[in-house]
């Protein structure tokens, strides 16, 4: 019993009050310098389960995965998206380099289907990272996944809702996230393995979904010529 405890205890898996401790799980960098100093200068952890927690989508949350995704599609891993609220826009994710060839869109019919795709992607090894919005989620949901985490040693981001900030989860890294008032990012670290939470930063994020009506525009205006139809 008392090597199973210590083997948590190195694997910062019990919680031991104020005490920090420096986990050796394996982590992705997030691309941005300032979360993963608050983040004990690992990021993303692989293996596990990340929860980001927010009010509505479009503040952010794909730029805060965008270094991810280029990374890892351009490393040969595929990046799965499954459920997204909108339909991700290939030409954006193009001009910010990021691999289309290895980007996969899953949509699914119900609740069962989201859990048996989830565990699938989890646990294939072409995976490089899941992001998902999978709704609600029962505790037992969220412990399946987890172990379907485990045994891929992928990077899995869940996003829900803000209002879950409150409840107990088993993911390893739990981040409350708030748009600012000047197109950034606010982030709350609620929990992460090795530390006491509270950790915040502020990111700036360029391209926003509720930016400029002139910036959008550009965004998403084409090729084509004015006298189209």
């Amino acid at each position: 019993m008392s090597k199973l405890l210590n083997t948590l205890i190195e694997d910062a898996r019990v919680w031991q009050g104020h005490r920090q401790t420096r986990t050796t799980q394996p982590a992705e960098p997030t691309g941005y310098q300032a979360l993963d100093n608050q983040l004990g200068g690992l990021g993303w952890p692989r293996g596990a389960l990340s929860e980001c927690l927010l009010d509505a989508p479009g503040i952010g949350e794909l730029q805060l995965v965008l270094p991810l995704m280029q990374r890892l599609s351009h490393a040969g891993k595929t990046v799965f998206w499954l459920n997204p609220p909108h339909t991700p826009y290939a030409p954006a994710l193009a001009r910010d380099r990021v691999n289309l060839d290895q980007i996969v869109m899953i949509r699914t019919e119900d609740s069962g289907d989201l859990l048996w795709t989830l565990e699938n992607c989890l646990r294939s090894p072409v995976t490089g990272l899941v992001l998902a919005w999978p709704g609600k989620l029962a505790a037992r949901d969220i412990r399946r996944l987890q172990l379907a985490a485990e045994a891929g040693s992928n990077v899995c981001v869940l996003f829900r809702s803000r209002k879950l900030a409150d409840q107990s989860s088993p993911a390893a890294l739990r981040l409350e996230l708030e748009a600012g008032e000047h197109q950034d990012l606010r982030i709350n670290v609620l929990k992460r393995r090795g530390s006491w939470p509270g950790q915040r930063c502020t990111l700036a994020m360029g391209r926003r979904a509720d930016l400029p009506v002139t910036e959008s525009n550009r965004v998403v205006q084409g090729p084509w010529s004015a006298s189209a139809p």
